[in-house]
C-alpha cells in the first residue's frame, strides 16, 4: 500500500523503522512510559515476572502518585512504598502524592512532545495528543514488557477526521465541544481509532483546552488523538486516507451535559435544567487547570454555593494550586463555600474523598459517569463544563451558565 499518511501512521512508521499504514502490525521504540499508583505496582510485578532486573532506560520512565493520595489506607500506602523503592533502585523519576494528576504533570513538566510515542498505565494517556504525541493507555503487562525492552507492538489504527468550524459562543467551552463530539460519534464510535481534530479554534485556544479535548478521545473508544493546530509536526498528508470524517459547527455548540450513566448520553443543559444537585466537582485531568479555576472564581466571586450543595475543588497540580493562591482564586472559591482536596485524581475515580451518597446527584467536570465511577454505584453523575458547574452550584440545580454571565475567555500562563 502506498499514498498519504495520517499522523498516527507517520509516528508509528518513524518509531518502527518501517513504512506502515492502518491495519499493519509493527514493533516500535517507546519514547516515554508513565505509571501511577493504581496500576504501577502490577506493572512492576509483571516486569519482575519477566525476569527483569534493570529497566531499559530509567530516563524514559516516570512514576506519579495521584489516584489514592495521600494514601487513605494501609494497602495503598504499601503499594506506593513499593513503587517508591523500585524507583529509587532503578533511578526512575518519582512524583510524590500532591504533585498532581499524572497527565497534567507529564505535559506541565515537559515529558511529552510532538511526534513522540508514549505509553501510560492510564486510559487517559491520550491527553498528550494535545501537544502532538501518539499517546495511549496500556495494561500492566504491556507496561512491564516496555519497561524491560523499551519496545512494544501496535496495530496501526485507522483515523477519524473531525473538523471544528467557526467560533464558540459565550458560555461554552472545550468541554462542551468534546461532549458534543462524543454524543454524535458515540462511546464506541472510534474504537481502536486515532482521531485528528482540525480548525482555527485550535490555534486560538490555550493548551488547557486542547488537553480537555484530547483527554476524552478515549471516551469514544479512541486509541489516540491529535489536536492538529498550526505548526504541529508531524502533519497528516493531504491525501491521507480516513475511516470517517465529521464536521462540527462550533456556533451550534451549546452548554451540555453527559447524563447518567454513559458519556455519550448527550443533552443540552436546557433539557436537564432544574435537576437538583447534591455535590459538584471541579477538577480532574480533564478540567482541573488554572483556566478552569479562573472561570469558576469569576462566576462565584461575591456569591455563595447554594444551601445543600457541596463543591469540591481539586487543582490538577501543585503548580495550578500555587497559581490559584497567588491570583486569589483559591480564596474566592473558598469564600464561596468550596472545599479543596489534594492535587490528584481522588474525587473523579472514587478511590479517595468526595464519594456521593446513595441516590445523590453529582455534577462533575471529570471524564466518566458510569455507575460507581465516583465511588458509589447508586449515585447519578452528570458531566459538564466548569462554566455549567459554577452556575449550577449557585442555584442548587443544573443551570445554563449563559443565564448567569458564563465566561468563555480563557487565559493561560502555560505554554501553548
Amino acid at each position: 500500500m502506498a499514498g498519504g499518511k495520517t499522523v498516527a501512521e507517520k509516528i508509528l512508521s518513524a518509531h518502527s523503522g518501517n513504512d506502515v499504514y492502518a491495519g499493519d502490525i509493527c514493533f516500535c521504540e517507546i519514547d516515554r512510559m508513565m505509571a501511577h499508583d493504581a496500576n504501577g505496582p502490577m506493572a512492576v510485578q509483571a516486569f519482575r515476572n519477566m525476569g527483569g532486573k534493570k529497566v531499559c532506560d530509567p530516563r524514559k520512565i516516570f512514576f506519579i502518585m495521584d489516584h489514592a493520595c495521600p494514601a487513605p489506607y494501609e494497602r495503598a500506602a504499601n503499594l506506593q512504598k513499593m513503587l517508591r523503592d523500585f524507583a529509587a533502585e532503578q533511578g526512575i523519576a518519582f512524583y510524590e502524592a500532591g504533585e498532581g494528576v499524572c497527565h497534567q504533570l507529564m505535559i506541565e513538566r515537559g515529558h511529552a512532545h510532538a511526534g513522540e510515542l508514549i505509553l501510560g498505565t492510564d486510559s487517559h494517556t491520550c491527553t498528550y495528543g494535545a501537544v502532538g504525541a501518539f499517546a495511549t493507555g496500556v495494561g500492566a503487562t504491556d507496561m512491564g514488557a516496555s519497561m524491560l525492552t523499551g519496545r512494544n507492538w501496535f496495530k496501526v489504527p485507522e483515523t477519524i477526521k473531525v473538523v471544528l468550524k467557526g467560533a464558540l459562543m459565550p458560555g461554552c467551552s472545550a468541554k462542551d465541544i468534546i461532549l458534543t463530539v462524543i454524543g454524535r460519534i458515540g462511546a464506541a464510535g472510534a474504537n481502536y481509532k486515532s482521531v485528528e481534530f482540525y480548525g482555527e479554534y485550535l490555534d486560538r485556544c490555550p493548551l488547557a483546552d486542547r488537553m480537555t479535548i484530547a483527554n476524552m478521545v478515549v471516551e469514544m473508544g479512541g486509541k489516540c488523538g491529535f489536536l492538529c493546530f498550526s505548526g504541529m509536526e508531524p502533519k497528516a498528508d493531504p491525501d491521507a486516507v480516513y475511516a470517517a470524517e465529521w464536521e462540527i459547527n462550533l456556533e451550534e455548540v451549546v452548554p451540555c451535559v453527559a447524563k447518567p450513566h454513559m458519556v455519550d448520553n448527550y443533552a443540552p443543559v436546557t433539557e436537564v435544567e432544574g435537576t437538583k444537585i447534591d455535590v459538584a466537582f471541579l477538577g480532574s485531568c480533564t478540567n482541573g487547570r488554572i483556566e478552569d479555576l479562573r472561570i469558576a472564581a469569576r462566576m462565584l466571586k461575591g456569591r455563595h454555593v447554594a444551601p445543600g450543595v457541596r463543591l469540591i475543588v481539586t487543582p490538577a497540580s501543585r503548580e495550578v494550586m500555587l497559581l490559584a493562591m497567588r491570583e486569589g482564586i483559591a480564596e474566592e472559591l473558598m469564600q464561596a463555600g468550596a472545599i479543596f482536596f489534594t492535587q490528584g485524581c481522588g474525587v473523579c475515580v472514587g478511590t479517595h474523598g468526595g464519594v456521593p451518597a446513595d441516590g445523590e446527584v453529582a455534577l462533575s467536570t471529570a471524564n466518566r459517569n458510569f455507575k460507581g465511577r465516583m465511588g458509589n454505584s447508586k449515585a447519578f453523575i452528570y458531566l459538564a463544563s466548569p462554566e455549567t458547574v459554577a452556575a449550577s452550584v449557585l442555584t442548587g440545580v443544573i443551570t445554563d451558565p449563559r443565564q448567569l454571565g458564563g465566561v468563555n475567555e480563557r487565559e493561560s500562563n502555560q505554554i501553548r
